[in-house]
């Protein structure tokens, strides 16, 4: 019995062991990291830090996982260059989930981030990782599209496309016919093709422009960000490449919407308010939430790329009920006397 009893605590041990693991390495997971929620579709939190000595927005930016344009909306009163010891940085590390398919990657092109469903084994924690990336600039778009990984190339050489060349000939230049790996090959050290003639998810030797419309149309991420997926993303993974520039989605009873500036100019009218309240129905089981619409039509007009919930309105207040003529009569024959 004291054998079996033994067994038993040690068994018991190991569980709350294995829990305490769990939730330990939860809270250890690197920046962009979340658990998949069970329900809803928010995911981290905003946060502050404060500025280092010499330390740029940029440099803060590629720390805690975002772009430039992300660091800069949230703080648009701190200099890019020298924001200064102890200045405090707003981290806008809170996002809702694209509104697709939570399979493979996600590319929201409106967003300039990329999600990753990594695949997991039975027992391990579904996930979602999300990182900044740098998308085609005006006149070279990225495409949109489902489509799918075909190959993983460490150290890439880089053609330049006819249009590097041409734009070389222009300034009377000659482009390379190839540009072998190392620090002046614009791919950087991985690359992941896509089923896109000419497409890729590549590293970059110019990480400055993450966050911004800058490529020739490719996806580019810090070389930090695409080496920790390069292994784990494998041939054949299903890639989604949207446009969609208003997200909207659920935590817990709370509705939330998180709105960015569109890729191309479009109004906010009511084409974008109702795919707005089209992301927001829920099953006829679901508690139903008043909806915030005038605080809706703001966000859709002054778009900040911040997770903001659709709190109701506060109700005005009631105003003072008015004596009757009755009482207001007998008051005047009070005073009256």
């Amino acid at each position: 019995m004291a054998l079996i009893l033994s067994a038993g605590m040690a068994w018991a041990e190991e569980e709350a062991s294995a829990e305490g693991s769990d939730a330990e390495a939860a809270d250890e997971w690197p920046k962009g990291h979340y658990p998949l929620p069970e329900q809803g579709d928010v995911i981290g939190e905003d946060y502050t830090v404060e500025a280092r000595r010499e330390e740029t927005l940029l440099d803060i930016a590629r720390e805690h996982n975002v772009g430039y344009q992300e660091i800069r909306r949230a703080n648009p009163d701190v200099s890019v260059w020298m924001p200064g010891e102890g200045t405090e940085v707003v981290i806008p590390g809170r996002f809702i989930l694209p509104p697709v398919e939570r399979e493979g990657i996600v590319i929201n092109v409106a967003e300039l981030r990329l999600y990753f469903y990594p695949p997991v084994d039975e027992g391990e924690t579904p996930r979602v990782e999300t990182y900044p990336i740098g998308i085609g600039r005006e006149g070279f778009n990225t495409p949109l599209g489902k489509t799918k990984t075909t190959m993983n190339l460490k150290d890439p050489a880089w053609y330049p496309p006819s249009s590097v060349r041409e734009e070389a000939a222009a300034r009377g230049e000659e482009a390379p016919a190839v540009v072998p790996p190392g620090p002046d090959n614009p791919l950087g050290r991985h690359a992941i093709m896509l089923d896109i003639p000419g497409y890729l998810i590549h590293g970059t030797n110019k990480p400055d422009g993450i966050g911004m419309r800058a490529s020739r149309g490719c996806i580019r991420m810090f070389p930090e960000d695409v080496a920790s997926i390069f292994e784990r993303v494998p041939v054949g993974t299903q890639v989604h490449l949207i446009n969609q520039p208003i997200k909207a989605g659920w935590d817990g009873d709370m509705p939330y919407v998180q709105v960015y500036e569109p890729l191309k100019e479009q109004e906010a009218g009511m084409a974008a308010l109702m795919e707005t309240l089209a992301l927001l129905e829920r099953n006829g089981d679901a508690p139903s939430t008043p909806l915030n619409y005038e605080l809706l039509r703001e966000l859709l007009e002054n778009p900040s790329g911040e997770v903001i919930a659709l709190t109701p309105a506060t109700p005005p207040e009631p105003e003072p009920e008015k004596e009757t003529r009755e009482e207001e009569s007998l008051l005047w024959k009070e005073l009256a006397v």
